[in-house]
This record gives structure tokens, sequence and C-alpha cells, in this order.
């Protein structure tokens, strides 16, 4: 499973829909990794391949996403989004999800996962 590009469509139908509800509620039942690049980010290119890494190292316990924030604006402006690469982290239950901007070395991003997320 590699990571799994994110339509704002596909985010209100999987992830969770901003446009029916304020009070955030994750609709899966694994946590993931949202991350917000652009084709362009010099950073974003550096942490793609770590996080398609990742994303088989933690098959089945973590799902990683990418949405180009070129393409989504609408989900680029609901998070906020103002440097990339910026990335949300999904806990499950009724955690709120943590977003951290710039770019992670593989360490930090598995220390996150092991602590925050499996």
């Amino acid at each position: 499973m590699a990571t799994i590009n994110l339509t704002a469509e596909q985010f209100k139908a999987d992830v969770f829909d901003y446009t029916a509800s304020k009070e955030w509620k994750y609709k899966d039942e694994v946590p993931a990794i949202i991350d917000f690049y652009a084709d362009w980010c010099g950073p974003c290119k550096m942490v793609a391949p770590i996080l398609e890494e990742l994303s088989e190292e933690y098959k089945g316990k973590v799902k990683i996403y990418k949405v180009d924030t070129e393409v989504e604006q609408e989900l680029s402006s609901v998070f906020g989004i103002r440097s990339i690469p910026s990335m949300l982290f999904i806990p499950l239950g009724a955690k709120q999800p943590m977003m951290q901007a710039g770019a992670l070395s593989k360490t930090a991003l598995k220390e996150i996962i092991e602590k925050d997320l499996v």
C-alpha cells in the first residue's frame, strides 16, 4: 500500500466531512497522516520517498495520504496551510489531529507515529 492521493471529496467521504460538522470526528479505523505538498516544493520531494517507505512499514496500521495544495486549494484553506510540506497527524478516537509544518526526518516521523498514532 503506497501513499494515497486525496481529493476534497475523498477527504469528506473517508476522513472528515467539514461541510457537515464543525466538531472533529475521524471516520476511519486506522490512524492517518496527511501530507500537504506541491510538486515544485524541494522539501516536499525530500519527504515523499520517506512517506512511501513508512506506508510500507506501517501497512495496515497507519494510512498515509497526500494532498496536492495546488490542486486541492479548498482543503489547504480549510486547514490553514501556509507553508509546505505540512503534515496532519490524525490519531484514533476523540483526540484532535495535530499539524506539523516543515520537512520531518524519517526518525522524527517514526517517533510521532509510535508515540501518538499506533
